[in-house]
């Protein structure tokens, strides 16, 4: 019996074996849904077995998906094999591949980047063509037009969505980095670092610097004590908002996941930027592979820097599927993260978009969490960040630390201002963000080498918020101090851009985010950097009363240096044992055990913040776009999947 016998599309879903409740949405009648079964009867028309499509149509209706979708998604067909086999449908030659040189770069034509449907072609010696991706759907409508109009006939080709978005890439890609790198400082100046210092915040910080230096010639007693005061007032405030965290943390009740929404699947947009990642791509592909998602519904863009051949190289040696994409960023400065990312913004398919860095392993349900979580919430929860966990904590004491650090960051720190709709930095990895609300804030800028920060920061005081979700991404921290000490120098290098950003105009400030929010933002990012800065100057200062007490008579020290003494040893002191608890409460007893005693070396640690901070001051006014590159290597240490504590949830 063939298929054109079958008397309906019930008897040839039945015959295929799929079930009518499998099939979404129905239609009124309860009958499979016109589209798809045209699309089976197409497939069927190409050779492929009926329990195959049953498969697929299964899938396609869980997913709101297509039948075609579902099916080039899941490699049973080349994308060649079946666009060749619509072009000979249609009577078209086939195109597999397009020359860059020959695509006219018109205005909007990006959008084919998002949903490759047709470009045009120029031609040397004739007019020009155009080169359409067919599909399914249109296929019928298409072949009667055609059939209508030779002239229509003679001046089209097919060609396959990949090749397509390959030739847009090259042929428009002097012009889109162009626009990448401008985008931000020509729409919002007021919110690029392209240039550190603005005019008036150059004059006032010049002139604030230049009467201190005066008053600390005429009057230094009285000029360091200020300062002093003012240094150990910040510092207090950091160690407070810290503090506050961790006891709100153990009041903390347990939140449950929320549940499924119901409805399609929407499409994820996944970006990956990697420059000189080649050891880590094996790895990156296979936690990718393991994503909980239907690869039908994945936008994955691998995106490298253009002159990165080893990296790229590695690329095209793994069996990438139709999900994956290797965008090439053309080289130009500057040469950062956010650039690249922000190189393929316009491009990206999914209503939502989350950032990954090339080493890490992400928990496979973390889209979708991510994705329950933004239906169940309000529309102006704009971004969520999932918890990075260290799993190295074991290698040496750096890595233990860093490990100490990031638990009380993320599952302690971060949850709470979430939860108190405060502002917050965000990590720089397994963001995820409603795309259109991206785009509208202006993506990010190619100028912050902390673009994390800034943008949670940005998107904030343009009314939006984030949230957290709890499914981890895993990661290996530095064990060598130069390259920690690097990639520190660069966080807060950032975040002195970002903090001289949002401060152009202040009151401005105050008024986008109300008081409240904008005094915690100097406190998390102005504090942060004043208190690192400070760090060894207070324990000098702690170290010299010592000594006056020790060795000279008690006399020597009056009680304003008593004082002082006292409020800086609280400081430190403090600072230690916030730093320590909240990690600790973050971690699992096995990342407690991991830790061992080793967060007895904290003193050590910041002041290697300290150096840092200090280095990251001298480095913004000397190269202020330079991206001290991190090493990765393929992970050493296995995730085990063990719960969080019910204080980390």
């Amino acid at each position: 019996m063939t298929l054109a016998e079958y008397p309906d599309d019930m008897a040839f879903a039945t015959a295929i074996g799929v079930r009518q409740e499998t099939v979404l949405p129905p239609t009124e009648e309860g009958q499979v849904p016109d589209r798809l079964m045209e699309e089976a009867r197409l497939f069927r028309r190409l050779g492929l077995s009926k329990p195959l499509i049953s498969a697929m149509l299964v899938q396609a209706g869980r997913n709101g998906t297509t039948l075609e979708a579902e099916v080039l998604a899941s490699g049973a067909v080349s994308h060649d094999i079946y666009y060749e086999a619509l072009a000979d449908i249609l009577g078209l030659p086939f195109h597999p591949v397009l020359d860059p040189k020959e695509i006219e770069d018109l205005p909007g034509v990006d959008s084919q980047l998002v949903e490759p449907v047709m470009v045009r072609l120029r031609q040397p010696a004739r007019a020009p063509i155009t080169a359409i991706v067919p599909s399914a759907a249109r296929l019928d409508d298409l072949r009667e037009r055609l059939q209508a109009s030779g002239e229509m006939r003679s001046r089209m080709i097919a060609t396959t969505p990949t090749a397509l978005r390959a030739a847009l890439w090259q042929a428009g890609r002097g012009r889109r980095l162009r626009e990448t790198v401008e985008q931000l400082f020509g729409t919002a100046p007021e919110a690029s670092a392209r240039i550190t210092l603005w005019g008036q915040q150059g004059f006032y910080i010049g002139t604030a610097l230049t009467l201190i230096a005066m008053l600390l010639l005429t009057q230094p007693g009285t000029v360091l004590l200020l300062l002093h005061i003012v240094l150990g007032l910040f510092f207090s405030a950091t160690v407070v908002i810290r503090a506050v965290a961790l006891f709100a943390k153990w009041w903390e009740r347990y939140r449950p996941r929320p549940t499924l929404p119901l409805g399609r699947r929407p499409v994820y947009s996944v970006f990956v930027a990697l420059y000189r990642e080649a050891a880590v791509v094996p790895q990156l592909v296979a936690t990718l592979d393991r994503l909980r998602w239907p690869a039908s519904c994945l936008d994955i863009k691998l995106i490298c820097e253009a002159d990165d051949r080893e990296t790229l190289d590695a690329l095209a040696a793994m069996p990438l599927g139709p999900q994956y994409e290797v965008v090439e960023v053309p080289p130009g400065r500057p040469r950062t993260k956010p650039k690249a990312l922000a190189y393929a913004l316009g491009a990206a398919r999914g209503d939502y978009l989350v950032i990954y860095d090339a080493e890490d392993r992400v928990d496979p349900m973390q889209l979708e969490e991510a994705w329950r979580t933004f239906t169940a919430g309000p529309a102006h929860i704009a971004c969520l960040q999932a918890p990075l966990i260290i799993t190295n904590a074991r290698e040496n004491w750096i890595s233990a630390l860093f490990a100490v650090e990031y638990a009380g960051l993320f599952r302690v720190l971060l949850p709470r201002l979430a939860a108190a709709r405060m502002p917050m930095p965000l990590g720089g990895t397994s963001n995820h963000f409603r795309t259109a609300v991206l785009q509208e804030v202006g993506g990010w800028d190619p100028y912050n080498v902390t673009e994390d920060a800034d943008l949670g920061l940005r998107l904030y005081r343009r009314g939006y918020r984030c949230g957290v979700i709890s499914r981890p991404t895993y990661e290996e921290a530095p064990t060598q101090v130069r390259t920690w000490l690097g990639q520190r120098t660069r966080w807060f290098k950032g975040w002195l851009q970002t903090w001289l950003v949002l401060m152009r105009k202040p009151a401005q400030l105050v008024r986008e985010m109300g008081l409240g929010p904008s005094l915690v933002f100097q406190v998390l990012v102005g504090g942060l950097i004043l208190s690192s800065l400070a760090h060894p100057l207070i324990l000098g200062y702690i170290g010299v009363i010592v000594w006056r007490l020790a060795v000279l008579e008690a006399a020597t020290v009056g009680p304003l240096d008593l004082t002082l003494f006292a409020l800086d040893f609280a400081n430190i002191a403090g600072s230690y044992a916030v730093f320590i608890a909240l990690g600790r409460i973050g971690m699992t007893q096995a990342e407690r055990l991991a830790v061992g005693p080793r967060w007895l070396l904290t003193p050590l640690y910041w002041l290697l913040i300290s150096q840092a901070a200090w280095r990251a001051v001298r480095e913004l006014h000397s190269n202020p776009f330079f991206w001290n590159k991190t090493a990765h290597r393929p992970a050493q240490t296995k995730v085990q999947p063990e719960a969080m504590p019910a204080a980390a949830e």
